[in-house]
């Protein structure tokens, strides 16, 4: 049979089982026994297809959710720990990519540009702000803003605050990405801003140690929520063989993962700077651990976890 015709006869059917999912067992499964069939055909007689690879595809897919409802054991929650969190990390890896890149390099641009003009800083992070920030150097408490208020009452504040940040980034996705790209440069360009401020003082390496310790966690998590956002705004751009709604409900379910993911990261960001960064004359190996301990749990959970689950949760290929 010529693939045009193989083509032909059997695409409607395979779009009724990719769009129209049905959550009775034996339908399911009698849809997975016709796909493996029609695959192993194509195998056959068309190789390097497209057909094949889209076939594949669909019968993993079908593999995929006859194995998620078998009886589970554990709990819901720990298995989102576990297992869907790092699986929608590594699968959105290059999203998570751009995220970063592009805060980066916002605020590395920000340092320059405060480097080579004196305006830019109080352009960036408002008058106000920096002639605080000077009054507090010059009284010999450069951090004195982290001790302005009660501990508690700032750890409320900021953690929703984190939160408000994180879920507006990710809703920025579905502006076409362009509203999370928007957040992502502006956060960038004022952490640029203000950690050159520090270092223009001659406070830099002090700053770091104090300001980090609660900004490792919060501006990971910010630029962990703009791929959230990415994953929403390139399932709207990007929709693959998917109808876009279905294509927009998958984005929106696997960035409210992520963002879920963050809540305890904002939380914890939180604490550490409503009871710990107003600490600023702890020990410097103490602020040190604080920082390694952070970054490394950011990139063993979102980086280095991810490809190990991913390759333990991988189906062999349909033959």
């Amino acid at each position: 049979m010529r693939e045009g015709l193989f083509l032909k006869k059997n695409v409607e059917k395979w779009k009724q089982y990719q769009y129209n999912q049905n959550a009775d067992p034996d339908e399911t499964a009698k849809r997975f026994t016709e796909l493996v069939d029609d695959l192993a055909y194509a195998k056959t007689f068309y190789p390097q297809s497209k057909v094949t690879q889209y076939l594949n595809g669909l019968a993993s897919k079908i593999y995929l959710a006859i194995y998620r409802n078998k009886r589970e054991q554990g709990s819901r929650i720990l298995r989102f720990w576990k297992t869907d969190l790092p699986l929608v990390a590594y699968k959105h890896r290059r999203e998570l990519f751009w995220s970063f890149l592009i805060f980066t390099v916002m605020a590395v641009m920000a340092a320059f540009s405060a480097a080579h003009d004196d305006s830019f800083v109080r352009g960036v992070l408002g008058d106000g702000y920096v002639d605080m920030t000077e009054e507090n150097i010059s009284s010999g408490d450069p951090f004195g803003v982290y001790k302005d208020s009660g501990r508690m009452s700032m750890f409320v504040s900021i953690a929703i605050n984190n939160i408000r940040v994180a879920f507006l980034v990710f809703v920025g996705g579905l502006f076409l990405n362009l509203g999370s790209v928007w957040l992502l440069f502006t956060n960038g360009v004022m952490v640029g801003a203000f950690q050159y401020m520090f270092f223009a003082k001659g406070l830099g390496w002090d700053s770091v140690l104090v300001i980090w310790i609660h900004g490792t966690l919060e501006i990971s998590a910010i630029i962990i929520s703009g791929a959230a956002g990415f994953i929403l705004g390139n399932s709207i751009l990007f929709p693959g063989t998917r109808k876009r709604l279905e294509s927009l409900k998958q984005g929106a379910r696997n960035g409210v993962i992520l963002i879920m993911g963050l809540v305890p990261v904002f939380i914890a960001a939180a604490f550490l700077e409503g009871f710990i960064t107003r600490l600023t004359h702890m020990p410097k190996w103490l602020s040190i651990f604080i920082l390694a301990v952070s970054f490394i749990f950011i990139i063993w959970y979102f980086v280095i976890y991810p490809v190990m689950v991913n390759r333990k949760s991988q189906a062999p290929e349909l033959q």
